[in-house]
């Protein structure tokens, strides 16, 4: 059975991107010992201009070979033109009640029971399931998340998306690693404890 990971950017005062979303903040907190290891642990969390950007466009998926994302993750990449933001893993999928069709043959959407679906997805066979973002599908499907990696970038927002929100409630986890980075970045995972 695959997992369910949200895989997720957060200031240090939890939150996931600006009021509006935008995650930019984020860009100015980058060195390269932090790039590189996440260029080379998790490439295929980097979209498809990252991964050119930083030179591992052919990287192989190392935990994940499926992405869901909300709408509202989804739009910064097509703003810009990025219609198949993952497009090197086999399945990307987005969450949405407003879209009724996908702007790229190789995303799908999901609609209805978000949860039923995810239960489907994660039976299959396969690397795990990347949940991308953001709050509001975090919160709906917070009983189906496996396990939490939470990426710190050391910057304090004051205001913005918060990385959950209501519907989460208590949910004891287990730290199972850490690492810390010289630009102050930390990258955290915790298992669900069932």
């Amino acid at each position: 059975m695959r997992k369910l990971t949200y895989f997720i950017a957060t200031s240090v005062d939890g939150f996931i991107g600006a009021p509006d979303g935008n995650g930019d903040c984020f860009y100015a907190h980058l060195d390269p010992e932090f790039t590189g290891y996440l260029a080379s642990e998790y490439p295929e969390t980097v979209s498809a201009l990252g991964r050119e950007h930083l030179g591992i466009a052919g990287a192989p998926p190392r935990h994940f070979d499926a992405v869901i994302m909300g709408r509202r993750t989804y739009e910064p990449g097509l703003a810009v033109g990025m219609t198949s933001p993952y497009g090197h893993l086999p399945e990307q999928y987005v969450v949405s009640r407003g879209l009724t069709a996908a702007p790229d043959p190789e995303v799908r959407l999901l609609h209805g029971d978000i949860v039923a679906a995810v239960r489907e997805l994660k039976a299959r066979d396969g690397l795990g399931i990347w949940l991308c973002g953001g709050a509001d599908l975090a919160a709906q499907l917070i009983d189906e998340i496996d396990e939490f990696v939470v990426k710190t970038y050391p910057v304090f927002l004051g205001t913005g998306m918060p990385m959950s929100r209501a519907g989460f409630g208590a949910r004891p986890l287990e730290l199972t690693w850490s690492k810390t980075f010289g630009g102050g970045q930390t990258v955290t995972a915790y298992a669900r404890r069932r």
